[in-house]
């Protein structure tokens, strides 16, 4: 049997030989698939942590969520739980007002979602699929006013609610709503519109269907990933927001569940089981409209970075 050197080319063989390619070759490829190995087991290693770091707080929530005041008053916050309870989410939901502003959280987001995406959708329409003079100058004001600080427009909005006799209710903050996000809705379908073919347009043309049609039975229909996408993100931005609704209403029966959350806590003992129960019960909407518009979500980012 022939000697091999570290490397393991056979002792004698010409490093041009076949025998040497070989063996060479095979060093190289287990090389590879260490490197690969290794590679993996990073990956997942730093994915497994990052992970934690996320899930970590929202498990403290959750078991903060089912302890009893005693508990938490008795062993402290950051113990391990005693008792199990959900009259926390009882306080929270009756004594806490969470009803009331889950409610108007809804009659705000919902109306706003749908009005601004049907508004966003005419407009995309229209400066996709038409020579529309003045295009990129119309989509850059469109674009303009989210790119401000809202901070520098809170006086402003406030007073211009006043003037117009809506501050201090819920169609001031509708508004606000539909007026910051319509322009960054058309900017994102404007490019989801213009990437359809124009054969297919042309050819609805051609069968003698008007605008409408266009628009209505296949415009919309083919951009329904890009839709789904923008109405789980319009929904969680609006049902999230705080600030406009703190800056456009003053009543606290009209605030939405964000803002209700602030009522939650004691001027001087806070129950940390009631705040993280109004917690769960302002999270859990956006999570159940995530989870229904997931598999259209992740086929509008998908198909938007195909495009």
């Amino acid at each position: 049997m022939a000697a091999t050197t570290p490397a393991g080319t056979p002792t004698g063989s010409p490093a041009g030989s076949p025998a040497g390619l070989k063996a060479r070759t095979a060093d190289a490829s287990a090389h590879a698939r260490r490197r690969r190995m290794w590679g993996t087991v990073a990956f997942h290693g730093s994915a497994g942590l990052i992970s934690l770091l996320w899930l970590v707080p929202i498990a403290v929530v959750l078991v903060t969520a089912t302890r009893s005041f005693d508990d938490i008053a008795a062993h402290g916050l950051g113990s391990m739980p005693h008792s199990f309870t959900l009259g926390g989410f009882r306080q929270a939901w009756t004594d806490g007002g969470q009803q009331q502003a889950l409610i108007n959280s809804l009659v705000v987001t919902i109306p706003t979602v749908l009005l601004s995406l049907l508004l966003a959708s005419m407009a995309a329409f229209a400066l996709s699929r038409y020579d529309v003079p003045l295009r990129r100058a119309l989509l850059l004001l469109m674009l303009s006013g989210n790119l401000l600080p809202p901070q520098i427009l809170l006086i402003p909005v406030s007073k211009l609610s006043e003037k117009l006799g809506i501050y201090d209710s819920l169609y001031a903050l509708i508004g606000v709503q539909i007026g910051f996000g319509v322009g960054f809705y058309v900017f994102v379908l404007h490019g989801f519109m213009r990437a359809i073919p124009p054969e297919i347009q042309q050819a609805a043309v051609i069968d003698g269907a008007g605008p409408w049609q266009i628009y209505t039975r296949i415009i919309l229909p083919l951009a329904r990933p890009a839709l789904a996408a923008l109405t789980a993100l319009s929904f969680t931005w609006i049902f999230n927001d705080l600030l406009w609704a703190i800056t456009v209403l003053r009543t606290g029966s009209k605030m939405p569940i964000t803002a209700s959350l602030l009522g939650l806590q004691g001027q001087y003992v806070s129950q940390w089981n009631v705040i993280a129960a109004g917690s769960v019960i302002a999270a859990a909407p956006t999570v159940i409209v995530f989870l229904r518009f997931q598999r259209h979500f992740v086929a509008g980012l998908n198909l938007g970075a195909v495009k």
